[in-house]
C-alpha cells in the first residue's frame, strides 16, 4: 500500500476519540445480544441504519461537508471488511459471553501492529513489539485456548478481528483524505443494504424449520418490534453513528499502533456491560489478562523520542 504527502500526527485528540467510540461501541454489542433471542442480525442491521442514516446526512448538511469519497475503491473495500467483522462478531454473541467475544475480538489491535508494519511501513520500536507481545500473552490468558473455557465459537470474532485490522490500516493508508462522517454514512449504508438484501435471499431460498431453529439469529423471521425494541434500536443507531465517525477520524489522525492500543479499552468496557447486562463475573485469569492487556497499552503508547516533529504519511490526495 503507497502513501503520499504528510500531515502532522494528533495522537491525544485521536486517543480521546477512540476510548470514547469503545465504551459507545460496547454499549450497542451488549444491546445486540439482549435482543439476539428477539431479533435478526439481518433486522438490526436494517432498523439500526434506518434510525441512523437520516440523523447522519442531516449534520453533515449542517456541517457543509460533502457526500462524494475521494477514493471509493478503498472507502467501499473498507466498508465491505467492517460489515464482514460485524456480521461475524454479532453471530458469536447469541453463545459465547460478551467479555469473552470481546477479547477474541481484540486480538485485532495485535494484528493492526503487525499489518502496519507489513503493509504500510508503519515504524514500530523495540518497545512497542514488547507491547504487543505482552497484550498477545494477556489475550491467551483470558482465552486459554485448550482448556475447557475454550469454545471453537471463538473462531467468529478471531476472523472478525483480522477483517478488522484490515479495514484500519487500509483507513490509515488510503482513506485519510475522506471525511469520517462520509465513511460512517456508506458503512451505514452498506448495513442497511445488506441486511436487506440477505433478508430477501432467506425468503427466497426458505431453509427449512430445523435449520431456521438451529440459527435463529441468521435465518429466523423478523421479529415483532414495539416500543422497547424500536427505542433501543434508536438508541445503537445514533450511537453507531458516532463510534463509527470516531473510530474512522481515529485511525486517520495517529498512527495505528498508538490508537489500536487504547481500542482494547473496548475490552474494560464490554466486561463492565457484561455484567450490567448479564451479571457476567469474569474470573482472576481474565481480570490478569486485562491487566496484562493495559500493560501493553501504556508500551506502546508511550512517546518515542524524536529530534524533529512526528508526521504521518497521508492518504489518497484530494481536496478536504
Amino acid at each position: 500500500m503507497e502513501q503520499s504527502a504528510a500531515r502532522p500526527d494528533r495522537a491525544a485528540f485521536g486517543i480521546a476519540l477512540i476510548l470514547a467510540s469503545v465504551v459507545a461501541m460496547a454499549f450497542c454489542d451488549a444491546v445486540v445480544k439482549l435482543v439476539s433471542a428477539d431479533l435478526t442480525v439481518w433486522q438490526i442491521f436494517v432498523t439500526r441504519a434506518i434510525v441512523a442514516l437520516p440523523v447522519m446526512i442531516a449534520i453533515m448538511r449542517r456541517v457543509g461537508r460533502g457526500f462524494r469519497l475521494h477514493a471509493p475503491k478503498w472507502a467501499l473495500t473498507r466498508t465491505a471488511l467492517l460489515v464482514l467483522n460485524w456480521l461475524v462478531f454479532y453471530a458469536s454473541l447469541p453463545v459465547l459471553d460478551l467479555s469473552v467475544a470481546a477479547v477474541a475480538l481484540y486480538t485485532a489491535p495485535i494484528m493492526i501492529a503487525l499489518l502496519s508494519a507489513l503493509l504500510i511501513g508503519e515504524p514500530v520500536t523495540r518497545r512497542q513489539w514488547l507491547g504487543v507481545l505482552l497484550g498477545f500473552i494477556g489475550v491467551i490468558t483470558i482465552l486459554r485456548p485448550g482448556s475447557d473455557a475454550f469454545s471453537w465459537y471463538i473462531l467468529g470474532p478471531l476472523l472478525g478481528a483480522f477483517l478488522y485490522a484490515l479495514a484500519m490500516v487500509l483507513t490509515r493508508s488510503k482513506c485519510q483524505d475522506e471525511a469520517p462522517l462520509a465513511l460512517a454514512i456508506s458503512l451505514q449504508g452498506m448495513f442497511l443494504l445488506t441486511g436487506l438484501v440477505a433478508t430477501g435471499a432467506i425468503t427466497l431460498i426458505a431453509p427449512g424449520q430445523e435449520i431456521r431453529t438451529a440459527f435463529p439469529f441468521l435465518l429466523g423471521d423478523w421479529g415483532t418490534m414495539g416500543v422497547r425494541e424500536w427505542g433501543l434500536m434508536a438508541l445503537i443507531g445514533l450511537l453507531a453513528g458516532g463510534y463509527f465517525t470516531g473510530v474512522a477520524k481515529a485511525y486517520q489522525i495517529a498512527p495505528p499502533s498508538i490508537i489500536a492500543t487504547f481500542d482494547y479499552g473496548y475490552l474494560v468496557s464490554a466486561a463492565l456491560w457484561g455484567f450490567v447486562f448479564f451479571t457476567e463475573q469474569p474470573d482472576l485469569l481474565t481480570v490478569c489478562g486485562m491487566v496484562l492487556i493495559t500493560a501493553a497499552g501504556l508500551l506502546v503508547a508511550a512517546p518515542k523520542r524524536r529530534r524533529t516533529p512526528a508526521v504521518i504519511p497521508a492518504g489518497e490526495p484530494g481536496p478536504r
